[in-house]
């Protein structure tokens, strides 16, 4: 959730109908007196948990690494491994749900990170590491040319960190009636609404690739369903704070997040 004038803590927990405790604690890095216009909030979903105690349970959203929860949570990503033995960090997957100690380091307020972002040096950023692994992985022969998902579309923010150090999904704008399609063959995996995200489409395909759709309106497939590229996935919705008719693409490879204009034609 992105903040708008005149937003304190107390209205955007209204807004999202979740208790102001629970956003709190979800957003330990944030300075309630200190909001910013545009800055973003992590909203917790259904299947969440937040007890003042810990550990916490938490949700994987596009875009996620055990280093990026690490660094919103003020945790590290060995304390999260740990706390999930099962579950791979390079095989993430999304909607699935970790376990989530806290604890082991501080985590920076707002104004802090925008100050470490804005630093010349090199050592200030240390949220970039996890862009550069995530694109320099080296791809499988599969992953070559494929069509974009969106036959008439505009790229309205890349593929990569924010101002904040997360690591951001690529988003297109299209126009109302637009048609997220697939970009290769595969299977599709998920197909049903996610909390933030609207309706949600993820399709698998060889060689432990992973493309997901996100921000629809309405759902064209279901689970279990072979697709073939071009094939139409899900009408893509209208947001309601920017009017856009917006589609969020997210590409994978085992979990680990690639830069879709890497694959994309």
């Amino acid at each position: 959730m992105q903040v708008q004038r005149g937003d304190t803590l107390g209205k955007l927990a209204a807004r999202a109908n979740v208790p102001l405790e629970r956003l709190q604690r979800f957003n330990p890095g944030v300075d309630a007196r200190r909001l910013e216009i545009g800055q973003r909030l992590l909203i917790p979903t259904q299947q969440e948990r937040a007890p003042s105690g810990g550990p916490y349970r938490y949700q994987i959203r596009p875009g996620d690494t055990f280093s990026s929860i690490a660094r919103h949570f003020g945790t590290t990503s060995g304390r999260i491994q740990s706390a999930n033995p099962s579950a791979s960090p390079t095989s993430l997957r999304i909607g699935q749900v970790v376990s989530l100690p806290l604890g082991g380091s501080t985590p920076r307020s707002s104004s802090q990170r925008t100050a470490s972002s804005s630093g010349s040096s090199s050592a200030n950023k240390p949220a970039a590491a996890p862009t550069s692994s995530a694109t320099s992985q080296a791809l499988p022969s599969s992953a070559r040319r494929w069509p974009w998902p969106l036959d008439d579309y505009r790229v309205v923010r890349r593929f990569g960190p924010d101002s904040r150090g997360t690591l951001q999904p690529m988003l297109l704008a299209t126009q109302a009636g637009a048609q997220a399609k697939s970009v290769a063959p595969g299977e599709v995996r998920f197909a049903d609404g996610m909390r933030q995200l609207g309706e949600v489409v993820i399709v698998h395909h060889a060689d432990n690739l992973q493309t997901v759709y996100a921000l629809c309106e309405r759902i064209l497939v279901e689970v279990g369903k072979q697709v073939s590229a071009g094939d139409p996935l899900c009408e893509v919705g209208q947001s309601s704070a920017t009017q856009r008719y917006d589609l969020l693409f997210d590409l994978r490879q085992g979990g680990k997040p690639i830069d879709p204009k890497q694959v994309l034609r």
